[in-house]
């Protein structure tokens, strides 16, 4: 899951086991639902796949320079362009038990890190626990992934079905704590992910969101 942690929006879902290829098409995705901008921080945790696939999604081809010598030129390698900031979550275990979280810088500089983190309204430190507190939402949402239960999916179509029903209403029709805003002494506005995101200006009902048209593909 590629997941907003400022408006608290899942920007995409790819069911299944975590692997190269899901990691690359969740990335990919997320990229597009973003117009192809660059975030300015993007972080998981070291699983080695996410390094590759941000760099294929967001990487340049490296300038080739004319050696004069004879012979095909070497092919470009892809290289991280200057405002690409990604950094993982490295967490030391002992006994089975974290002990340690600290951050391992991939792409960009130090500095370049810390002023991400100090514009931003969600995070202090590199960190994946908006992802971690989602799947527990997530869970709560959808009985289908509640642990040791015997509501589990038959069926895989339609665990993606319900996968994809529990995590995008989510955006549009879950009113997030965090997110209200304040309109009075003892007052609040509540907001959605889309909401907060700008990309809504209500709380949508189930039933409006499931018969709002969408275009093919």
């Amino acid at each position: 899951m590629a997941y907003d942690p400022e408006h608290r929006l899942v920007l995409e879902v790819v069911p299944g086991k975590r692997n190269a290829k899901q990691v690359c098409e969740v990335v990919k995705a997320a990229k597009r639902r973003t117009g192809g901008r660059i975030p300015r921080l993007i972080t998981s945790d070291e699983y080695r796949p996410y390094r590759e696939a941000i760099l294929k999604a967001y990487g340049i081809r490296e300038p080739v320079v004319p050696t004069g010598q004879p012979g095909r030129p070497r092919n470009p390698a892809m290289i991280p362009p200057p405002e690409l900031l990604y950094a993982t979550v490295h967490k030391t275990r002992r006994n089975g038990r974290v002990v340690e979280v600290d951050a391992r810088l991939q792409f960009g500089t130090p500095a370049m890190l810390e002023a991400a983190l100090e514009a931003s309204s969600a995070n202090t430190k590199v960190n994946t626990s908006f992802v971690e507190r989602h799947n527990g939402t997530d869970r709560h949402r959808n009985s289908r992934k509640v642990r040791k239960t015997y509501r589990f999916s038959k069926d895989w179509d339609v665990h993606n079905a319900a996968t994809f029903f529990s995590m995008y209403s989510y955006n549009f029709c879950w009113p997030v704590r965090t997110l209200r805003e304040q309109t009075g002494p003892d007052t609040y506005r509540e907001r959605t992910p889309a909401m907060g995101a700008g990309l809504t200006d209500h709380v949508w009902t189930l039933r409006e969101w499931v018969m709002f048209p969408t275009a093919p593909g």
